[in-house]
């Protein structure tokens, strides 16, 4: 870890102490009383060093933090994503078909609770001799707060309109994003550098595709003929894009600007590789106080495994890394029947289906 300064209060201690008795010429016992200000003096350094120390990192890409990282960004001419509303899309029904048009004002608010609001974010109408119309609704709330619900569940109308009867969502409600943190916001900042390059590089795809949307985690470019460059990505916690989000990013990387001019970009979803997770496992007679410590432990490395293989594209479905993740969750013999090894191609993704774990009881050595 990079240091610009002591940062340990005991070295001040001992500076101070070696000064002292040069100017004075006499040595300072534990109990003498200057030894209590020399003491304060050097917690005070130390205090003022890590703020220092502290103030100095922030100049580095690997250390900023919050604002700071903001304005180191501007260096490299990117900003941090703002937080993101929810969308889904709504349909406007009337109970019988008229001959003419019904219009649907843009602003039209509706919401599932009377907290979270989705409001329409154009202009549109029922035709004549039509029952209803969908429309793109966002969240008022930026952030997460608009993501979840289900089909259905937005259809209370806000703004009452003549004619309507009902109105509902027909998609569940998703995408809305917090602002980007600051660890997405680095690793965007260091490949930001590779969109300066006029060849479409690897890394330079990879900036692009995760500038659209802070929910993008993992992304892969390769070209599967030449002239092609295919983009597979995924969402935070392994999710499956939609053909929302793919439409998104193929059109943020068609943009004259990003593609080179020779390059056809095929951005699609990755392929997903099912596999099923199945074992008996046993405790040690020494640790038979914890078995239900041991349980949960058990549990949460499974789930921890399960995050792992989705969270990275071409990520290989590795027994041996659930057996040790068991181990260290206080597994002390295991009868592994399932995942088998499983190699997975850069645009592959591996997704646990079926679960069964087994408790086989207390063992000897």
């Amino acid at each position: 870890m990079i240091k610009f300064i002591t940062t340990d209060p005991a070295f001040y201690e001992q500076e101070l102490i070696k000064n002292y008795e040069r100017i004075t010429g006499r040595t300072l016992q534990p109990a003498d009383p200057e030894r209590l200000i020399i003491n304060l003096m050097a917690y005070a350094m130390g205090v003022i060093s890590i703020n220092i120390d502290e103030t100095a990192r922030q100049n580095l890409l690997a250390f900023a933090r919050a604002d700071k990282l903001d304005a180191l960004a501007e260096f490299y001419g990117i900003k941090r994503l703002p937080a993101r509303p929810a969308s889904t899309i709504l349909r406007f029904n009337i109970e019988t078909p008229v001959g003419f048009d019904i219009v649907i004002p843009a602003g039209t608010r509706v919401t599932p609770d009377g907290n979270i609001i989705f409001a329409t974010t154009e202009e549109t109408k029922i035709p004549a001799g039509s029952t209803y119309v969908d429309v793109k609704a966002f969240c008022e709330i930026p952030g997460i707060a608009g993501n979840g619900y289900q089909i259905g569940q937005i259809n209370k109308l806000v703004d009452p309109l003549p004619y309507i009867s009902t109105v509902t969502n027909i998609t569940m409600s998703m995408y809305g994003a917090d602002i980007e943190d600051d660890e997405r916001f680095r690793q965007r900042i260091r490949l930001s550098i590779e969109r300066f390059t006029n060849a479409g590089s690897r890394q330079a795809y990879e900036f692009h595709t995760k500038s659209v949307h802070q929910d993008i985690e993992d992304v892969v470019v390769y070209s599967s003929e030449p002239g092609r460059v295919d983009i597979s990505f995924i969402l935070k916690d392994g999710a499956i894009p939609d053909s929302s989000m793919i439409a998104l990013v193929q059109e943020r990387l068609s943009e004259e600007r990003i593609r080179p001019l020779t390059d056809r970009v095929v951005v699609s979803q990755p392929n997903v590789v099912y596999y099923d997770i199945s074992f008996r496992y046993y405790i040690h007679h020494k640790d038979a106080s914890w078995v239900s410590v041991i349980e949960k432990a058990v549990r949460g490395a499974v789930e921890d495994f399960i995050l792992w293989t989705k969270t990275k594209l071409g990520r290989d479905i590795l027994p041996e890394e659930l057996i040790q993740r068991l181990k260290k969750a206080g597994a002390y013999r295991i009868e592994l029947f399932h995942p088998q090894y499983r190699q997975c191609l850069l645009n592959e993704v591996a997704h646990a289906s079926n679960i069964s774990i087994n408790y086989g009881g207390i063992i000897e050595d």
